[in-house]
């Protein structure tokens, strides 16, 4: 299984950017989604942004994983 994770853009130069969440940051390939913007939240995949997502939609899969991570066997 493959685990994208959200991330909100917020440089970018050229085709690569760099993504942040919870004050870490990743340099990130932009050039797999349509006209990235600073301020976007993508879905984060190997080091590529693979789409677009919507803030409430992040926002909902970092909540989403975080229950997931607490989960015991």
């Amino acid at each position: 299984m493959c685990l994208g994770i959200p991330m909100k853009i917020i440089e970018i130069n050229g085709n690569m950017g760099y993504v942040e969440i919870n004050n870490v940051k990743r340099e990130i390939g932009l050039m797999l989604i349509e006209d990235p913007q600073i301020g976007n939240w993508v879905i984060v995949h190997a080091g590529f942004a693979i789409s677009k997502l919507e803030e409430e939609e992040a926002e909902e899969s970092l909540k989403l994983i975080k229950m997931a991570a607490s989960i015991e066997d």
